[in-house]
Parts: structure tokens; sequence; C-alpha cells
């Protein structure tokens, strides 16, 4: 497997990888320090859904990209949403959480794994992971976890040239994403600052449970002058939210608003370009390290310099 392992990051290299910026990394390519008897995998990590259909389009054709890219790598995934565990169990479908999906790779003698979640933005959800990931650390010689979607400017970049192919500047594209009750509800913001900087007037970002909310993007689309709306889910998969929040509740408010309403009923993950920034995150997992900032600070400590990039 070791063999194999190297050989298809040999080819990733190959391909080019871009790195997150800044000093939070060092190279470190992740199968060359396996040694003889050593065992490799890979957790992909998501939220988790219900709906059987937008899962097939979304989780699972991520999941087979990754298989694809990592040929002769052992590939498990897991799911975070408890309540989304708990709905599939009572109709007979296991789904492990990643706790659990850890220990199981644990006992089965794997000493290196590359952790990737199909998470949107650095919240709740990344905290939930890396603390489970933390309480499995001295298990595994080596465990990386991957970036999600959008961490560095560049992956906005990446995300805002991806989904605006093909606009009408006539429409108002209106993403809307999940939201979250921290700090990091900010992320959307950015996003939407983003988009405007690129020259996207036209698109708009709110949430269902965050900053902006359903009311801001109505000022805005009302101060836009544009009639017809656009409202495209901001999740990776296309499934509660997005059949009854956003096609329900927000087409029907804004229809009754006096806008044309319609929905793009597709999730993140069912975009080819979308699939391809998780794949990069994890590609960049499996070649470099990141520093940790305790680590950072002893050296600013010792050297009274911060690190070069």
């Amino acid at each position: 497997m070791k063999k194999i392992a190297v050989f298809a990051l040999s080819m990733l290299g190959a391909i080019g990888i871009w790195g997150h910026e800044g000093n939070h990394y060092e190279q470190s390519d992740f199968f060359k320090t396996m040694r003889e008897g050593d065992k490799a995998a890979i957790l992909m990590v998501h939220f988790g859904t219900t709906h059987a259909d937008t899962k097939a389009q979304t989780i699972d054709r991520l999941n087979a990209g990754v298989g694809e890219q990592f040929p002769g790598v052992e590939l498990r995934e897991a799911y975070t949403s408890r309540i989304v565990i708990k709905r599939l169990k009572d109709r007979g479908m296991i789904k492990l959480n990643p706790s659990e999906v850890l220990q199981q790779l644990r006992e089965e003698g794997y000493t290196h794994v590359l952790v990737q979640p199909s998470t949107v933005i650095d919240g709740v959800e990344m905290e939930a992971l890396h603390r489970d990931v933390g309480e499995a650390v001295a298990s595994f010689k080596d465990i990386r976890v991957g970036t999600p979607l959008l961490y560095s400017p560049h992956d906005y970049e990446r995300v805002i040239e991806t989904l605006t192919v093909g606009y009408d500047e006539t429409v108002a594209y209106v993403w809307v994403g999940h939201g979250t009750y921290d700090a990091a509800t900010a992320q959307y913001a950015m996003l939407d600052y983003m988009l405007k900087s690129k020259g996207h007037a036209n698109c708009f970002v709110g949430t269902i449970e965050g900053y902006p909310g359903y009311e801001e993007v109505l000022s805005r689309l009302k101060a836009s002058g544009l009639s017809k709306v656009m409202l495209v889910p901001f999740m990776f998969v296309a499934g509660e939210h997005a059949k009854n929040d956003i096609a329900g509740e927000w087409k029907e408010r804004l229809q009754e608003a006096g806008f044309v309403v319609d929905v793009d009923r597709r999730g993140l993950g069912e975009c080819p370009g979308i699939q391809d920034i998780y794949i990069d995150h994890l590609r960049h997992a499996a070649l470099h390290r990141k520093i940790d900032i305790m680590e950072k600070k002893k050296i600013y400590e010792q050297t009274g310099e911060k690190l070069s990039d």
C-alpha cells in the first residue's frame, strides 16, 4: 500500500498543488514518513444527509473523486450530525461519527490518517472535528486535517470564479448558506464583500441562521433594482434546509415582496469545480504539516522574529 500511496502523491506533485498563504505550513510528505508495516487511510467527514438523491450527487461523488486521486489508499467516511445519524439508524442505516471511525481505524492497525471535511466554513463543525482528532492524535503516528471549502482568500476567489460562470447580469443571485451563531458567520460577509470586489454586483450572500440574514438580503435586493432572483443553496448538500427554508420560506417571502423567484436546487457538492477545491485541500494536507501556534511562539521567543514566508 505504501508504494501505491507514494506514487499517488508523486503524481499529485506533478500536477501542481497550491499551498495556503503565509507561514503556517511546512513541507512534509505524509506518505514518505511511513515505514514498513505502517498503514494509511483517508477519512472523509461530512455533516451528512437523510436525502438519498442529493447524497449520491454530492457526498458519494466527492468520496469517489478522492478515491480516484489516491488509488490504493483505504477510504472511510464519517457523519458529524448526530440528528442525521439517528434518523438513518431508525431506517436501518448505520453511519459512524468521526471519533468512532478513528477508533475503528486504530483497532485495525492504521498508523497514518488524512482527514478531509466537506465543511463549507471554518466554524463550529470544524471546531468539533479538531476536538475529535485531538483526542485521537496519540493513537496514530501522523494524523492531519484538511481545511474547509472557504479557508484562505484564494479559496474564496476560486469559489467565486467557479460559481459565477454564465451568470446573467439582469438576475440577482442569492447564495444562501446555513449560517452560524458565532463569530465564524463573518466568513459569509467576507464572501459577499469579495463578490462585490470581483465585480459581481448582482450577487448577494445570506444565511438562514446567521448574518447576513433574510432582512439584510431583502434590503439590498430592493436597492439593486433587479426584479428577478435566483436562490442558490450555498451548502455542500442541498438537503433539508435547501428544500424547506430556501425553496420554501425564502422563495415565498421574496415572491410576496414582488420578486420573480427561481431556485437552483443543486448543492455545492454537485459542482465539479467545488469538488476539485476539496481535493486540492486534501492534497495540500498530504504534502504539508501545519505548524501549531505554540510551536511558532517558541520560535518567536527564541529568535525575536517571525517566520518568513
